[in-house]
């Protein structure tokens, strides 16, 4: 008896780690330390998530930077529609007198293409913000937008075709390629 074709076609997605969840709380105090050192003469930082795990990461990064430095933190969130970031309104939970003068950090998990980055963006141009600076766990470099990252975790070069998946897990975050 055969086997259908599909059967003997089918191809198993594989989840390799690259980062284990010590790893990543190690990248994330690298990165702590670096904005401390970019921007010590600050009195406040603000760290503003993208929804899902970018907001994670960045309560993550202003706790750490907490433990590290006496400098104050104030966390946000950038509500988008990463799929479709032109039909939605791209919003921000903070007023723009919050941002005034202020270091602001835009934070995701993974920056591939820069678009969910680029449009993210938006909220900011209504503030007199001091500076934005950038933060991401993982760098793919596969740029169709003008963005880069100031603070990167862990820079990978992948095909277009593999994903990265950071996963929020029990005992912390953890990065996959698959």
């Amino acid at each position: 008896m055969h086997k259908n074709l599909w059967e003997c076609h089918k191809i198993t997605v594989m989840k390799h780690q690259i980062l284990n969840h010590t790893q990543v709380a190690q990248k994330i105090r690298r990165m702590a330390f670096q904005v401390y050192e970019n921007n010590f003469q600050e009195t406040e930082i603000i760290f503003v998530g993208i929804q899902g795990l970018g907001y994670a990461l960045a309560k993550l990064l202003a706790d750490t930077l907490h433990e590290i430095s006496p400098l104050a933190t104030r966390l946000g969130i950038v509500q988008i529609d990463k799929q479709q970031p032109l039909l939605h309104e791209v919003s921000l939970d903070l007023l723009p007198e919050q941002l005034a003068d202020k270091c602001v950090i835009l934070v995701d998990d993974v920056l591939n293409t820069g678009k969910t980055l680029a449009y993210s963006l938006k909220p900011f141009l209504k503030a007199h913000i001091a500076k934005l600076q950038i933060a991401v766990l993982v760098d793919r470099s596969h740029r169709l937008f003008p963005v880069s990252a100031d603070y990167v975790g862990y820079a990978l070069a992948t095909t277009l075709r593999e994903h990265i998946i950071v996963s929020e897990e029990a005992n912390g975050f953890s990065v996959y390629l698959s």
